[in-house]
């Protein structure tokens, strides 16, 4: 179980009741034995760190004087109960159907995969995965693809069933460069013993007026700059209540802000943004947001509230949410880091 007393709640005041409020008609509560029914919709936190994840291993093998606190923290304390312990960056949507079937959809599935498997699938008790969304083709969004046969789905006869992963062109012409065996559909050369991935590869568009389904769900693609002349997709999705996901961002386009803004299109339930730095203001050779640039984010986006992801080793969970307790009381958006293996009750 997730040690909750490494999650401290903020101070008795209006944010720390909005955090027990319902997204639609779930919760914002860590524990997976917290359900509100067994055929809720929720949101797992599979990794909420940079590309180079946390504890950052530069700070660990020459220490700095004094040595980094969360980075030390990252070895002194178990993953488990260490809200500094950050994976890279991925969402695990567990999308109850109507009829109360569960369709589990993996976005992004980068370096730290196989970890995230053995750490939050088997916590969560995570069976299987149903399809793949990819945001972008860096090594932290799609290394772990090595690993896709482990988690997908068998049929009455044990038969690994094909799995979809959607992506871009681009996306795909990388991973085609990449990882020709998965493309081809066989075993990696030299490994007699792997078994090939099955995967029915579905090219989507960079535009918000294209979307796709995935395991039954709409994605509305949220294009966005990683870096000037570098589009990564982020998505929109749910039915009941709107979700939010930017993952990687360094400058929102005209038809992306407006199509979750709520002066725009209407106001999300959640929205999922990174902060990568912790000070500071990006300029044109940045790839994603600072803290502040997410904040300026948030407040012109005005979501019901909000989960920030992506953050370095500058970021101490604590010291952190206890500042934007304070900034989500004066904008009156509740906002949170989130933290890998946080399962968020949410009815899209």
């Amino acid at each position: 179980e997730v040690n909750n007393k490494a999650f401290p709640a903020p101070p008795a005041n209006k944010l720390s009741r909005a955090r027990t409020n319902s997204i639609g008609r779930g919760s914002m509560e860590p524990d997976p034995s917290k359900s509100p029914t067994g055929g809720s919709s929720s949101l797992i936190f599979l990794g909420t760190g940079c590309s180079g994840t946390l504890p950052d291993a530069r700070c660990l093998l020459k220490p700095s004087t004094p040595p980094c606190a969360v980075c030390s923290m990252g070895i002194s304390l178990p993953p488990e109960g260490n809200p500094n312990y950050r994976l890279n960056t991925s969402l695990l949507v567990d999308y109850c159907h109507d009829d109360g079937t569960h369709r589990y959809i993996l976005i992004d599935i980068g370096k730290t995969f196989r970890e995230q498997v053995l750490r939050w699938f088997v916590h969560h008790k995570v069976p299987y995965v149903d399809s793949i969304i990819l945001t972008h083709e860096h090594a932290d969004a799609v290394l772990g693809l090595d690993d896709v046969w482990v988690v997908q789905p068998r049929n009455d006869r044990n038969d690994v069933e094909q799995i979809p992963i959607f992506l871009t062109q681009f996306t795909m012409d990388s991973i085609a460069r990449r990882f020709p065996y998965l493309v081809e559909q066989r075993p990696e050369d030299g490994d007699e013993d792997a078994q090939a991935a099955k995967i029915d590869w579905k090219i989507v568009q960079d535009d918000v007026e294209k979307p796709f389904v995935a395991s039954a769900l709409e994605f509305v693609p949220l294009p966005v700059m990683h870096g000037e002349g570098y589009i990564c997709l982020g998505f929109l999705f749910g039915r009941r209540a709107r979700v939010a996901y930017l993952s990687d961002v360094s400058r929102f386009l005209p038809k992306t802000k407006h199509a979750i803004s709520k002066s725009g299109a209407g106001q999300v339930d959640l929205l999922i943004l990174e902060a990568n730095s912790l000070h500071g203001v990006g300029d044109s050779f940045s790839t994603h947001l600072t803290l502040s640039e997410s904040l300026d984010a948030i407040k012109r986006i005005h979501p019901k509230r909000a989960l920030l992801i992506g953050m370095r080793h500058f970021f101490e969970h604590e010291r952190e949410n206890q500042m934007l307790a304070e900034w989500s009381i004066r904008e009156e958006i509740p906002t949170q880091l989130a933290h890998d293996g946080l399962r968020v009750f949410i009815d899209i």
